[in-house]
């Protein structure tokens, strides 16, 4: 099976693994412990939050563990719902992640705002600019970039813009963190992001927060992570997190004619040759090099979908959080498409092993599918 679902999981990479099994022998004890094995422990999670805040440029005490992004954003929604007042609003892109998009309506209903995005996916920075001459939001939440469509958000244009109005800017990097620098990501207020998503094991991630601020916590019953998330460390995932994170961040500064996208390029002029009438979703803005959201010219989702998996191709059809649900995606409405194309995208998302013979094989597999859908119809 050829895997071009990376943006749902990356496969653990092996020196994730051997970190995780290393550690869980040698790493036993709890690092809150007083002992020498809790020491051990404390040691090993100090370093690994030097290591991230390195990678972020911010400060060490900036870094927060969770158990993924899910918590991390959560957390971000909960502290503001418990420190602005009743009349503050947050706004946040009408493209965010389901865990940023729903627990904004879950803890602010109708005082969440959302902000709109181009036909490309963009988030419309004349129309954030214009509304924050007359109101201040109490945040503005921005993802760096969509998962579904791998378009990159002009981050560090709206980070610059919320400190000129004194607004706290936050941004869910999940899609950004193993895939482009994380360098200056830490400039940012918060800062969520999970290992699962560049090789590192799933059920851990991080919530970056201003320096010495009091966060309101969304876990209660114990002091670790400086009072602001209880629980006892997993400091084996950490450590495999930050082996995985480590080798991405050498990868990226080895590999630039990955970032600049050139097989995902190719890739894409193949499909719109041989599939007449596909289109490439957000195809003029700015996107991630891994990932392709193609609007199909024929044939639903699941039957695509169903046809590739035969074929030894895993891919899917958006955001692995909402698979199973039958309304269009939020994202393509954002972004204006219709209901009944939105039903005809699929998503393709690659990763650092993924290499050029796994594109053309990938292209290849849709013409000679496309082909199958057109004859069964005439």
């Amino acid at each position: 099976m050829i895997y071009f679902d990376h943006n749902a999981t990356a496969p653990v990479m092996r020196e994730a693994r051997e970190t995780w099994l290393h550690a869980t022998e040698n790493i036993s004890g709890n690092p809150s412990s007083p002992h020498q094995t809790g020491a051990r422990a404390h040691i090993a999670l100090r370093e690994a939050r030097e290591k991230l805040a390195h990678f972020l440029g911010c400060h060490a005490n900036d870094i927060v563990w969770t158990s993924g992004a899910t918590e991390a954003n959560n957390t971000v929604m909960h502290h503001f719902s418990r420190t602005l007042d009743v009349k503050s609003e947050v706004w946040i892109s009408a493209i965010e992640h389901p865990c940023v998009d729903e627990s904004a309506k879950h803890y602010f209903g109708k005082r969440a705002k959302f902000i709109p995005v181009t036909h490309d996916g963009v988030i419309d920075l004349d129309w954030l600019t214009t509304e924050l001459t007359d109101t201040r939001p109490g945040l503005v939440g921005v993802m760096t970039a969509n998962n579904e469509t791998g378009v990159i958000q002009p981050w560090r244009e709206i980070l610059s813009i919320c400190q000129s109005y004194e607004v706290p800017f936050f941004t869910d990097a999940v899609q950004w963190l193993g895939k482009m620098p994380a360098k200056d990501l830490g400039q940012c207020d918060f800062v969520s992001g999970a290992a699962h998503k560049f090789g590192g094991p799933r059920g851990i991630g991080f919530l970056k927060i201003p320096h010495k601020s009091h966060i309101t916590p969304l876990l209660v019953g114990g002091k670790q992570e400086q009072g602001v998330r209880a629980g006892t460390e997993n400091v084996a995932t950490i450590l495999s997190m930050m082996a995985a994170l480590e080798i991405r961040e050498q990868q990226m500064a080895n590999s630039q004619h990955i970032l600049r996208g050139v097989w995902r390029e190719n890739f894409e002029k193949q499909l719109l040759r041989e599939l007449p009438g596909a289109t490439i979703v957000g195809a003029k803005s700015p996107r991630l090099w891994n990932t392709v959201s193609a609007l199909m010219p024929e044939g639903a989702q699941l039957r695509w979908l169903s046809k590739l998996d035969k074929a030894g191709f895993a891919v899917s059809t958006g955001s692995a959080c909402t698979t199973g649900k039958e309304e269009p995606s939020h994202v393509l409405a954002a972004m204006h498409f219709k209901p009944a194309e939105a039903h005809r995208v699929l998503r393709f998302s690659s990763g650092w092993e993924t290499n050029e013979s796994d594109w053309d094989a990938l292209a290849k597999a849709l013409a000679k599918i496309h082909g199958e859908i057109y004859h069964a119809k005439t």
